[in-house]
This record gives C-alpha cells, sequence and structure tokens, in this order.
C-alpha cells in the first residue's frame, strides 16, 4: 500500500467496530485477512501506550437468526480487543456505528476530527461506518490490513472471493469518504 501517514494526532481515535466472537461462526463463511485481529491488537496496544482515545463498537442484532444477538456467547468481544476501563464503548443495531448512537456527539464534544478505522465485516459494518464518517466531515483512515470480509454471492448466484469483496469495498471508500491505510505505515505515524 502506498499511502503514508507522517504524523498521527495525539488525539486521533481508534474505532473497533464488530471485533466479537460472532465472526467466528461458521455460517459467514470464508474470509480474509486471518491476520486482521493480530494487526487490530497491534493498534490498540500502541493507542494504549500513547494514551490516545479508543473506541470498541459493539453491535446488538435485533435479528432473531443473528451471530451477533444479545444474550449469546457471539455477542462477547472477542478476548484480544476486551475493552479497558474508561475506554469507549457504543452500542449499535444497525450497520453504521453513527446511527443511533452518541458516537458523533462524542467525537464532536471531545473536539477529535481524526478516526482510524478498523474490524468487520469492511463490505458491511465498515464502510457503512466510514462514508458516513466522511460525509459529517471527519478526517478518517481505514487500515486494510486491520479489517476483514466473507465471501459474497452476488444476485446473479456468483462467488466472490473475500479478497476481492475487500478490495472492492476498500476501493469504494478511498479517497471518497476516507484514506486506506495499512498498519505498518500508521504505526510509523505515532
Amino acid at each position: 500500500m502506498e499511502v503514508e501517514l507522517t504524523h498521527v494526532p495525539p488525539n486521533a481515535v481508534l474505532i473497533i467496530i464488530d471485533v466479537q466472537k460472532a465472526i467466528d461462526h461458521p455460517s459467514w463463511g470464508r474470509r480474509n485477512n486471518e491476520q486482521a485481529e493480530a494487526n487490530i491488537v497491534q493498534l490498540l496496544n500502541a493507542w494504549r501506550e500513547t494514551q490516545r482515545p479508543v473506541v470498541h463498537v459493539r453491535h446488538l442484532s435485533t435479528e432473531p437468526d443473528s451471530t451477533y444477538r444479545p444474550g449469546q456467547e457471539g455477542c462477547d468481544f472477542k478476548d484480544a480487543v476486551l475493552p479497558n476501563a474508561g475506554e469507549k464503548i457504543v452500542d449499535k443495531q444497525v450497520h453504521c456505528a453513527f446511527i443511533g448512537t452518541d458516537l458523533e456527539q462524542w467525537l464532536r464534544r471531545n473536539d477529535y476530527q481524526t478516526l482510524v478505522v478498523t474490524g468487520v465485516i469492511t463490505n458491511n459494518s465498515v464502510e457503512a461506518t466510514v462514508r458516513v464518517a466522511g460525509n459529517l466531515g471527519f478526517d478518517t483512515y481505514v487500515v486494510a490490513d486491520a479489517t476483514a470480509t466473507f465471501d459474497k454471492i452476488d444476485l446473479d448466484q456468483q462467488l466472490h472471493p473475500a479478497e476481492q469483496v475487500h478490495a472492492l469495498s476498500l476501493a469504494n471508500i478511498h479517497k471518497e469518504y476516507a484514506t486506506v491505510i495499512d498498519t505498518q505505515a500508521l504505526l510509523q505515524g505515532l
């Protein structure tokens, strides 16, 4: 990836979207970026060491068959990214972390302008959140190797591999709503 970020502001917010046990359920199918969680942990550790703000977004599905439905293990955060005391948790019931939550108000109240987005699913909650963040005027970065998605069947019943779905989703948002970057380039800017 060619994008470099020479300086990450000290108040840049790391947003971790839907990294819950639900994504490990076999019903999701094959995914890409098996190292995404490890990269998220690298970023999370760096954010904590430099005392930058962290937001954990948790999906609480209202769909009865969802792996993200409250009251089951899938709704729990994955152990590697458990929130620390004082880190903000945003509970959402739709794809976008800004809809029906206080995320925008919290960011603006704290004068946070730069967002670094990680998590799952690239072409779903990550993309939905990033599009709104960009439209709201936030300086937004998406960490390509700290996001992941799954194989997808299109309306013509053609299977598209997760790598292709991921690449197209990132291409949809790059330079339009956000800047796509990778973990190492971001860490070098801290």
